[in-house]
């Protein structure tokens, strides 16, 4: 049973508005016809507890603090709507500063979330989504840096967790202005909606290029649905169970029959080569046992715990000789080794990418990084709702011109935050699947929207359907 704490308001006022005005004046003179401007923002937190602790990267985390935000914008008509976005702020993920506790991550998370609301209330722009972030984005990483140092934190706020803690803003601005302009938000994305090309984003090198010619003409009607291993879940039915008797599955071989799985995520720990080579192989003869005829999919998530490459190259060697159906089921790895992509010496993934696609998640934050990670040998990315759905899109759009191998990921994402994801999912071309873990995790998070997205939230058949969205104004919640 999830435990659903109070909602609190975040208390805004810390960022004196002129100031913030001065600062972004005239950084964005071009009006497509997508602009609007943030006129009002509301912001509630809300804490989840999971039914069972998930593990990755080591860590066990048994708890969510979800971040909801709605913004009243105004049209270049005067008309005025509401966006509304959703998202965990999973400092687990986000923050991991050993010598911080949870609760001082999470709080400076809390803090940083509600000089954002400040800034985002106060800056007057009128613009499309996609530039408002842009333009913010600096004023966000000073908040960050204020944030850090008022609290007096030993590891500052790092650029993850400020993408984190803005992503539900400007998924909230993205769905205030498809539903202003009566559609998607993933059909907002023109040079003339914007007022630029996305060269003003990513560079010279997409000079004329067009954000909308990324996306599909329409989202997919269902996608595959990646079931998540945890570290701590049970895979035998003789392993010790921690989640409760509460009716759902309890073993991954009831979670198959009841999702009618054919992909799953495999979390492992990076540290204990006999173990991560043991559980993969495990968790294979469980899925092929449970259902013989399905072809699987698997990804292998080491959340940057690994050593180095060769621990990643061993580790492929003894699944192909373990059992080479389990290491041809293997679709990509994913983040094997420390988010740093300059740290010495380097982690160059160019051989393990000619085994398996590798693909970078927690180093993600920006074209730069996006760069650095091809050229270390990473040949796929991961994209996230979590980081902000303006990132999102310039990354699927910047991954398209390299190349590069897309998978989009969750954060334990429950309601309107699952929906965001899927979105994603179903709108940017050749994704393999997305997991979708709140189910999971904290069912209870999910309840109400159960039954306005059934085919999202109630799964038989292994697949995420997301046909709704084609009609869906906005990004498809409608809360």
């Amino acid at each position: 049973m999830a435990l659903l704490l109070p909602r609190r308001s975040l208390v805004a006022g810390v960022v004196p508005a002129l100031a913030l005005a001065r600062r972004v004046v005239g950084r964005s003179p071009a009006i497509g016809s997508g602009a609007i401007r943030p006129v009002r923002v509301e912001t509630k937190l809300v804490t989840h507890k999971y039914r069972a602790p998930y593990k990755f990267g080591g860590i066990p985390v048994d708890r969510a603090t979800v971040l909801d935000v709605r913004i009243e914008v105004e049209d270049q008509g005067g008309r005025r709507v509401t966006g509304f976005g959703s998202m965990p702020l999973g400092n687990v993920w986000a923050f991991p500063a050993r010598d911080l506790p949870y609760d001082a991550t999470l709080a400076a998370m809390e803090g940083l979330a509600a000089r954002i609301a400040d800034i985002v209330g106060s800056c007057g722009l009128t613009a499309h989504p996609l530039e408002i972030s842009h333009v913010l984005e600096p004023e966000f990483e000073r908040a960050a840096a204020e944030e850090s140092r008022a609290r007096n934190l030993v590891a500052p706020i790092p650029k993850l967790a400020t993408l984190v803690t803005a992503s539900p803003f400007d998924a909230a601005l993205h769905d205030a202005c498809g539903r202003a302009m009566g559609r998607s938000s993933y059909r907002i994305f023109s040079p003339e909606m914007i007022g630029y090309d996305i060269s003003r984003y990513l560079g010279h090198e997409f000079t004329g290029a067009d954000l909308q010619q990324v996306l599909s003409e329409q989202p997919l009607e269902s996608l595959p649905l990646f079931h998540s291993v945890g570290g701590l879940d049970a895979v035998l039915p003789t392993d010790r169970d921690p989640a409760p008797d509460d009716g759902l599955p309890r073993t991954l071989a009831d979670w198959i029959r009841f999702n009618g799985l054919t992909h799953i995520k495999i979390k492992l720990q990076g540290q204990s080569l006999d173990w991560d080579v043991e559980r993969t192989l495990a968790i294979d003869r469980v899925a092929r046992e449970t259902r013989p005829t399905t072809v699987w999919n698997y990804c292998v998530d080491f959340n940057e715990s690994c050593p180095n490459v060769d621990y990643v190259l061993e580790f492929l060697s003894r699944i192909r000789e373990g059992s080479r159906a389990c290491f041809d089921s293997i679709l990509y790895v994913e983040q094997p080794t420390a988010r740093d992509l300059d740290r010495v010496p380097r982690n160059d993934m160019h051989a393990a990418a000619k085994l398996r696609p590798v693909v970078v998640d927690e180093s993600l934050v920006d074209l730069e990084s996006l760069l650095k990670a091809r050229d270390l040998g990473y040949t796929g990315v991961a994209l996230k709702a979590c980081k902000g759905q303006s990132h999102a899109m310039l990354m699927a759009a910047a991954a398209r011109k390299h190349g590069m191998f897309i998978s989009v990921q969750d954060l334990t994402c429950p309601g309107a935050s699952l929906v965001h994801s899927a979105g994603i999912a179903a709108w940017v071309p050749g994704v393999a699947g997305l997991e979708a873990n709140s189910r999971q995790y904290m069912p209870e998070a999910n309840r109400e929207w159960a039954s306005r997205f059934p085919g999202l939230f109630r799964i038989t058949d292994g697949q995420l359907h997301t046909g709704f969205l084609s009609d869906s104004i906005g990004l498809g919640t409608a809360t």
